[in-house]
């Protein structure tokens, strides 16, 4: 069964996707690293849903979501990458599609996901975007109804990455990692501080979220 898409991208940020411009670049090899440490964490699995998000905003995390999307679907099957970032969605940019429907229209109609799901230029790489109904829907991340949405989507997906929105200024991340298989945490050099990290894995672990790897970004 497979689920029908939206028009195909017609370009792609490539600035930004240095897996898929540069593919035999060191930054893809780092991504690689960590697609294969992600599939030995949770091998077990039959789709494993992780969680991507920093301390604080500007901290690379939607860029680290797209390169690690890329990079799993040239290797390990059907990705969806989800952006759940609903205070400063940037999937949509990255990727080059329209954001008139998308993961906060199906929450707030509990309709079908088939016609909100774009496909890539890239094999095997689905995206969902935000949605075009941003304010005062944040807290529908949190509820029952996105949990059952993930749950309908794993059924045809190997791998689905969550794009959201910072954890220490965002309670609808904290709940969102709870849902998932494993936190990939994105942090800045000269930017996130040693505190905000501890703060972070303080918070990670209230909520019962399992930290399996962490991300550096220099600049």
């Amino acid at each position: 069964m497979s689920a029908s898409k939206n028009s195909q991208v017609k370009t792609l940020n490539t600035p930004m996707l240095f897996t898929y411009s540069h593919p035999n670049s060191v930054i893809s090899d780092q991504f690689r690293a960590i697609r294969a440490n992600l599939h030995f964490l949770t091998k077990e699995k039959t789709c494993k849903l992780i969680l991507i998000t920093s301390p604080e905003t500007g901290e690379g995390k939607s860029t680290t979501a797209a390169n690690l999307a890329v990079s799993m679907a040239q290797q390990e099957g059907k990705i969806l990458l989800i952006d759940a970032n609903l205070r400063d969605p940037a999937i949509q940019d990255i990727f080059n599609v329209p954001n008139n429907e998308g993961l906060i229209d199906i929450l707030k109609t509990e309709g079908s996901f088939e016609r909100a799901v774009h496909q890539t230029r890239i094999e095997n790489l689905d995206i969902l975007t935000s949605g075009s109904s941003l304010s005062h829907f944040v807290e529908l991340l949190g509820t029952n109804t996105m949990q059952n949405l993930l749950t309908k989507l794993s059924a045809f997906y190997d791998a689905i990455l969550i794009d959201s929105s910072s954890l220490l200024t965002s309670p609808e991340t904290r709940v969102l990692s709870a849902y998932c298989d494993g936190v990939i945490l994105t942090l800045k050099r000269d930017k996130t501080t040693v505190k905000k990290i501890e703060e972070t894995k303080k918070v990670l672990d209230i909520a019962g979220a399992k930290l399996v790897g962490v991300v550096m970004h220099e600049k």
